[in-house]
């Protein structure tokens, strides 16, 4: 039996209060397998965030699902068990929060604005922004995951402006000023370059999937430098 299917039949088909139960079965289920029950609360965290994502504009749309699979990769055989604990985290009433908290705990290593967490926040913005528009109720909702990732505003923005904002200010997206000398910027474009370079993924243990959220990342930085220096070239 999977740990898909174990923790399914622990939460039973109530739908109403499927995220607290979620979180009983967690812990109960896989107590004597702290390994195991890191990474189940970790993975069912980010599927009920986007559970909740998709749903926070009032509408679940079949390209926010597909947004979800690009980033969520699981056993063709759990596909059904995956289905059913999405589909009973969208229906519940309430809860992200506690599965907000739930990853922002197991980051406890992490300084501020931890790069795993801002990697489920790029996740949840692929999702949001899927239909070609990122809802206020949907921004919101992002905006309160970040506080609960005790993420900095500044870094919520411009994490925001990579998604929310794209072809708007270059500056926002690298995190830097207009006033600032483009030695400056070029040095904080390259850090960035670094920081988030799709094999950082990799060693900071993300799953494999997320490397699609990589890719959109380095390539909204790599848009917003070459916007910079085109500007000041032409100045």
């Amino acid at each position: 039996m999977s740990f898909w299917e174990k923790l399914l039949n622990a939460i039973g088909n109530t739908a109403g209060n499927a995220l607290s139960a979620v979180v009983e079965a967690i812990r109960t289920v896989f107590e004597g397998d702290p390994e195991t029950r890191r990474k189940v609360a970790f993975s069912v965290a980010i599927i009920a965030l986007s559970a909740k994502m998709a749903k926070a504009d009032g509408i679940v749309s079949e390209k926010e699902v597909e947004a979800f699979r690009e980033i969520f990769e699981f056993p063709a055989d759990q596909a059904k068990n995956v289905a059913r604990l999405y589909n009973l985290a969208r229906q519940d009433v309430a809860g992200y929060e506690a599965y907000a908290e739930r990853l922002s705990s197991l980051c406890v290593t992490c300084a501020a604005n931890c790069p795993v967490l801002e990697d489920v926040l790029d996740g949840l913005f692929h999702i949001a922004k899927a239909d070609g528009l990122v809802h206020e109720k949907e921004l919101n909702f992002l905006r309160h995951i970040a506080e609960i990732f005790q993420m900095s505003e500044t870094r919520f923005e411009q994490i925001a402006a990579r998604h929310v904002f794209s072809g708007g200010d270059p500056y926002k997206v690298l995190g830097v000023s207009p006033s600032d000398d483009f030695l400056t910027i070029r040095r904080r474009y390259h850090g960035l370059v670094s920081e988030h370079h799709p094999d950082r993924l990799i060693s900071r243990g993300v799953p494999k999937e997320f490397h699609v959220i990589a890719n959109e990342r380095m390539a909204a930085l790599n848009a917003a430098y070459a916007a910079i220096e085109k500007e000041r070239r032409a100045a």
